[in-house]
């Protein structure tokens, strides 16, 4: 049997800007004071991204703008986004799982799965082991986390989604019935709001009426995706946790799921720069190049689309951007987003590309700056050095 582990960080970006801010000598938790983390605090402008606990108080939501926030709260401390202290974070985050397991998967910026099958023997009991990170992330990184454990992807997610925040939650087979299958059908992974609306139509209220309803006729109703929740909200799920640099990987890819639908330009290309940076050190890690970018855009309603562009080999960040631009514009058209992911496929050993001699002097000055990021970030931080902005990649 499977021991299948899904950690995700509690408040993660509000979290990760705080700690950072404390390292730097502010002398306030943003956790314990109104702060959400939104626009840019000079020009005013964009929407909440994040809030504090105690900005709940002021009636202040994820997803209004940062006008109407303070018009709420009017000494509310407003923090811009900054994607290399998320990426810093993230880097510890699975620094330390690799203590306990090799095989582990990137979900998202703030989130993975951790086999736990074979390390079982040398760590322990899954559940006494998951209290145990749990404790060292709070301790040693200064930020909680939510663990599920279960014996495969879905049911671990699922339990980490239980009760928040700094929990841990099992959701073995035997435990579906009891835990999972009274919660209303939206708490289904991969069910949005627009499924969930057509699941209530035809009386499917729980978790538990849509695992008893017939697969067939859901699959008539909903195609592959009906199939797809069916199996979910069954327990069923196949899907291995494929580690990075595995035979078994075929792309490098890195997804986020943001705080609140974007339909901002700029800052989901803001969260494509992130992207590019993470998929870009990977690839370079791992001494190789993608020959195809592609671009994944979820909304609200789980409703999918992708974009491909094949490219010449590349692994370095700027031209994983420009790329993820290309294919981000050819594919969206103005709807809400919640998910955005960047995957860098067909991938082959870096540098057996033809170049001119003029293009492989070009190239060596590149594949020597990207170089020196990664070292100095390696040593001082990701925070440590940063990229121009976006119009200059653009």
């Amino acid at each position: 049997m499977s021991i299948i582990l899904h950690v995700d960080v509690n408040s993660a970006f509000l979290s990760w800007t705080a700690i950072e801010r404390l390292r730097q000598g502010d002398p306030v938790d943003l956790r314990t004071i109104p702060s959400v983390i939104g626009g840019d605090e000079e020009i005013r402008h964009g929407v909440v991204l994040a809030r504090s606990v105690p900005s709940k108080a002021y009636g202040i939501v994820t997803g209004e703008s940062l006008f109407e926030a303070r018009r709420k709260c009017p000494d509310l401390v407003v923090v811009a986004p900054d994607r290399a202290v998320y990426s810093r974070q993230s880097e510890a985050m699975f620094n330390l799982l690799s203590d306990y397991s090799s095989v582990i998967q990137r979900f998202s910026i703030d989130e993975c799965y951790v086999d736990y099958t074979e390390a079982e023997a040398r760590f322990g009991p899954p559940v006494e082991l998951a209290h145990l990170i749990r404790q060292r992330f709070k301790e040693e990184l200064g930020f909680t986390v939510n663990i599920g454990v279960s014996t495969n992807r879905v049911l671990a997610k699922m339990a980490s989604e239980l009760e928040k925040p700094d929990r841990v939650h099992t959701l073995w087979p035997e435990e579906i019935a009891e835990k999972m299958w009274p919660l209303p059908v939206e708490r289904l992974y991969m069910v949005g709001e627009a499924t969930a609306a057509k699941l209530r139509q035809i009386n499917l209220n729980t978790i538990g009426e849509l695992a008893a309803f017939d697969s067939l006729h859901l699959k008539s109703l909903l195609k592959a995706h009906g199939s797809l929740i069916w199996n979910y909200a069954n327990g069923i799920d196949p899907s291995p946790v494929v580690p990075e640099g595995s035979e078994e990987q075929k792309e490098i890819c890195r997804s986020t799921t943001l705080a609140v639908d974007l339909t901002d330009r700029e800052a989901l290309c803001q969260v494509l720069m992130m992207l590019a940076e993470d998929v870009g050190r990977d690839l370079r890690k791992s001494g190789k190049a993608a020959g195809q970018i592609s671009v994944v855009l979820k909304a609200s309603d789980f409703k999918q689309s992708s974009r491909q562009i094949q490219t010449e080999a590349v692994n370095r960040t700027n031209e994983l951007y420009r790329y993820g631009v290309k294919a981000f514009d050819e594919l969206w058209q103005g709807q809400p987003i919640r998910l955005i992911g960047l995957n860098a496929g067909q991938l082959t050993a870096a540098g057996t590309q033809q170049l001119s001699m003029f293009d492989q002097a070009d190239k060596d000055r590149q594949d020597e700056l990207e170089k020196t990021i990664d070292q100095i970030r390696q040593k001082y931080g990701r925070h440590s050095i940063q990229r121009g902005g976006l119009n200059e990649l653009e």
